[in-house]
């Protein structure tokens, strides 16, 4: 070694006689090697035959779409954004960086273009969201206010504070117009609701503390908005969207941890209740779901719902006593979307995955699988399957509630009836306790799909049996990231699962709740492709056609099912036909990226790097 004295002529003489160059014969055998083991680890990936299979315009688009990823992360996702999300009070102590925080990043990625990009690809099926949490709120809480006969009570708690009205139990529903008693002061309901039958002239007093318990509950819905004690009509529709979603904060206070996020969570279900269980307002819910689905590219949806007995007719108050208009109006708003939408002919339909609570009681669940059954028989095209739902940490795993699963599967050969499992398990943090271990019993029990398989990439035996079963796994990266199982899209296990070769599709879960703010999954389909860079447009093409791979389109059996999602390409079925029509979109799709930023964004070069082939 040199000397302090003479180092710099050592390093410079090392540096000019001693280093390799590039193209010395060792060094090319160690890249040559290099570039070998990772196209065998490419082979593995679960996107590989479907890169295989691109046309020359889909690769050309594709290497189009990773020169504008690389040009907005070097070009939008800098300090420059930071300073100025800072100078509105956004960015105050924030770190801009590409894959940052979902909702610290919305507002930004929507002005992007690769959100342009994304918004346009045709994105096939949406087969994991639950109903109540699907139509943007602006919409859906104007409508309430919009229909005749809506009213508001107060549950629990007190509307008289802004303290109380944070927590307090809130239901909507339809109610025939009442006269007030003597003495009744409009907007009595945010003065005084403290269950003191004293006051209960001229004040509010909830029901549970009244004999008659219509008298005083529930009020004009118009008259609680008109007389809110902050910021009247549109300081009462914000209130009611902040017991709807979750806020800015909740989302990003990671290190209050799962159990406090989700507490906030159940609580937005419980005050959207029965909003939608009205038949006016089912209808309009129904459209508007179906339009942003569409619009976004979806052509075809699977929703969890978990309604009880609770849905009225118009202009009624008693609720049905079973499904079944409930189920005709989905047909019937279908039917009308398809005939009269400019995009309607694209929409392939819905079907509904019936859920139980899995903290419910037996007698509970028993009648809701009985539920799920009876409404098969009646509308066996709109029932594809059946699942149980709530926080798995909370409620009873799987493993628990195998004497009523049982159950329900002979219920269903005693019926004749298909409804095959979809069941959500690995949505937590877990390695190994009961909640992980609902991922074994899902498998086991034959499920066609995991919801969520948050934890199942660390599970070696459990990926194999996913891959050689054909099971997809529905994951959901911004509920995952807003439900604090993540901290940000780059700490996602989903890369880990489709390097293994599992299959996966991108769904949104809850996005009115959650931040979306619409039915659509543009922002789960953004996240991916900005945060994993192994990924690129050609995989999201492949996870999109996933979602009509593993679609319930047809009531099949188990090996029929496997089949399905082994040769649908190759059949003639409706998955088949539907896959060929999935494939011509997604060609025009790639033919516009070309024509619409091949010029700045080159895509000449080598198209099978930027693919991955």
């Amino acid at each position: 070694m040199a000397g302090p004295d003479n180092a710099v002529e050592w390093l410079d003489a090392v540096i000019a006689e001693d280093l390799p160059h590039r193209t010395d014969p060792v060094l090319q055998n160690y890249l040559k090697g290099r570039n070998a083991l990772i196209a065998e680890e490419k082979k593995q990936r679960s996107d590989h035959a479907f890169r295989q299979s691109l046309s020359p315009i889909a690769k050309r688009a594709c290497a189009i779409a990773a020169n504008i990823r690389r040009h907005e992360q070097s070009s939008t996702w800098t300090s420059g954004l930071e300073e100025q999300l800072a100078t509105t009070g956004q960015g105050k102590d924030m770190t801009i960086h590409p894959g940052m925080m979902f909702t610290l990043a919305k507002p930004t990625m929507e002005s992007t273009l690769l959100w342009k990009i994304v918004r346009r690809m045709p994105k096939g099926g949406l087969l994991h969201a639950h109903l109540d949490a699907m139509v943007d709120f602006d919409f859906l809480l104007q409508l309430v206010l919009d229909t005749e006969g809506m009213h508001i009570a107060c549950t629990s708690g007190t509307f008289a504070t802004e303290e109380g009205r944070k927590e307090a139990g809130v239901s909507i529903r339809f109610r025939d117009a009442r006269p007030r008693p003597e003495g009744y002061v409009s907007g009595a309901i945010w003065r005084d609701n403290n269950g003191n039958q004293e006051t209960a002239k001229s004040g509010y007093t909830r029901w549970t503390k009244l004999k008659v318990q219509e008298d005083l509950e529930f009020i004009p819905i118009t008259e609680a908005a008109d007389t809110f004690p902050d910021g009247g009509r549109q300081g009462f529709l914000a209130w009611l969207k902040s017991r709807c979603t979750l806020s800015l904060t909740d989302a990003v206070e990671q290190h209050h941890g799962v159990n406090e996020i989700w507490r906030k969570f159940i609580g937005c279900f419980e005050v959207i209740g029965a909003i939608i269980h009205y038949e006016p307002i089912w209808r309009a819910f129904l459209q508007r779901l179906m339009t942003q689905l569409v619009e976004d590219g979806v052509y075809w949806t699977e929703i969890r719902f978990a309604w009880p007995l609770n849905y009225c007719r118009l202009h009624t108050e008693t609720p049905e006593s079973d499904y079944n208009h409930m189920f005709q109006v989905i047909a019937e708003e279908v039917a009308t979307f398809r005939a009269t939408h400019p995009l309607g002919q694209k929409f392939w339909g819905i079907r509904m995955i019936w859920t139980a609570i899995r903290a419910f009681s037996t007698k509970e669940i028993v009648q809701t699988m009985a539920d799920c059954i009876a409404t098969k028989l009646a509308w066996p095209d709109l029932v594809a399957g059946f699942d149980m739902v709530g926080p798995e940490d909370a409620g009873r795993p799987l493993a628990d509630l195998l004497p009523e699963l049982f159950w329900f599967r002979k219920q269903c050969t005693v019926e004749g009836v298909k409804i095959p499992f979809f069941f959500h398990a690995g949505e937590c943090l877990g390695d190994g306790d009961e909640t992980d271990q609902n991922l074994f019993d899902a498998i086991l029990l034959g499920t066609r799909r995991i919801g969520h398989g948050f934890s199942l990439y660390k599970h070696p035996r459990l990926i194999q049996a996913v891959k050689d079963k054909k099971i997809l796994i529905e994951s959901c990266p911004i509920s995952n990231e807003v439900l604090r199982l993540t901290g940000s899209i780059m700490q996602h296990p989903l890369p880990a699962l489709l390097a293994r070769g599992v299959a996966c599709a991108l769904c949104n879960d809850d996005p009115a709740i959650l931040g979306q703010e619409t039915a659509g999954v543009t922002h789960e389909f953004w996240q991916a492709l900005q945060g994993w860079e192994n990924l690129g447009l050609a995989g999201l093409g492949e996870l999109a056609e996933n979602s009509i791979r593993w679609a319930a389109f047809e009531d099949q059996g188990a090996d029929d099912w496997v089949q399905g999602v082994r040769e649908a390409s190759l059949g003639t079925g409706v998955k088949a036909e539907r896959l060929r029509e999935w494939r011509v979109d997604w060609e025009k799709f790639c033919l516009w990226i070309v024509e619409e930023f091949g010029e700045q964004f080159g895509g000449d070069g080598d198209t099978e790097a930027a693919v991955g082939v």
